[in-house]
């Protein structure tokens, strides 16, 4: 079984939700033989169940005959909390930081031991960005995500240091570097990538705080860093805003 790492239950819905969860960042198009080994179910369940899906939206069938996920699974996305709340409130400071830099900006909040990018506004530099709107990428190798991981629980700083896999030749694999990065990054306030993600590619970030908590880290993506100091005080400023916002929002 190449997808989950758990057998599905013996319900409709687990197996359902199974086929569903066999699709993800490597895996956008998947035919009915490899998403039913990917699910961990026999194809003419898989099948049947597939069918269900399509008719109701969660997936569809495209022209090649391959399954790619549905409309519908990204309308009832778009009504998530992290979504609703935390991306509508920001939505105007991304805007002010885009217009201010015009390069491509990520808010960002942490799922388990990875970054779960909840919107980006695309840069009219030619910089490489491999992030989408919904993609799940390492912490270890993002802005955002060291600045995510820098105010982590103990328990996520353990899983991700254990494990800190090479994505370029720049990815920091050392723990004991990386705990340095995040120690300056709790002391200046920010984070900084260096082509760690993808080659060609820079990121500054800081932290996006609901009074003392930190509950989101805002980003931006640069050919180099050479003003740093320029993005940062743009960041904080964007961040500090949002931070308003959600703190009125949480007492109305």
């Amino acid at each position: 079984m190449a997808g989950n790492t758990s057998v599905p239950g013996a319900t409709v819905t687990s197996r359902a939700l199974a086929l569903l969860g066999a699709f993800d960042e490597q895996h956008r198009r998947l035919g009915l033989t490899e998403l039913a080994e990917r699910a961990g179910l026999p194809v003419p369940t898989a099948h049947r169940l597939v069918a269900e899906l399509v008719a109701w939206g969660a997936l569809r069938r495209a022209d090649d005959g391959a399954y790619v996920v549905g409309r519908r699974l990204w309308d009832l996305g778009l009504l998530a909390p992290v979504q609703t709340g935390l991306r509508e409130l920001a939505s105007p400071y991304l805007h002010d930081l885009y217009g201010a830099t015009l390069a491509t900006v990520h808010l960002a909040v942490r799922d388990g031991t990875e970054v779960l990018y909840v919107d980006r506004l695309a840069g009219h530099a030619s910089v490489p960005v491999v992030s989408t709107v919904g993609s799940r990428l390492p912490m270890h190798a993002t802005g955002v995500g060291k600045v995510l991981l820098a105010h982590a629980p103990a328990e996520v700083l353990h899983a991700v240091l254990s494990d800190l896999p090479r994505i370029t030749p720049y990815t920091v694999t050392q723990p004991g570097l990386l705990r340095r990065q995040l120690a300056r990054a709790l002391r200046d306030g920010y984070a900084t990538t260096s082509e760690e993600m993808s080659l060609g590619a820079c990121s500054v970030a800081v932290p996006i705080r609901r009074r003392a908590d930190v509950v989101a880290a805002l980003g931006i993506v640069v050919p180099t860093l050479k003003d740093r100091a320029r993005l940062v005080a743009a960041l904080q400023v964007a961040a500090q805003g949002v931070g308003r916002e959600l703190v009125r929002a949480s007492v109305q």
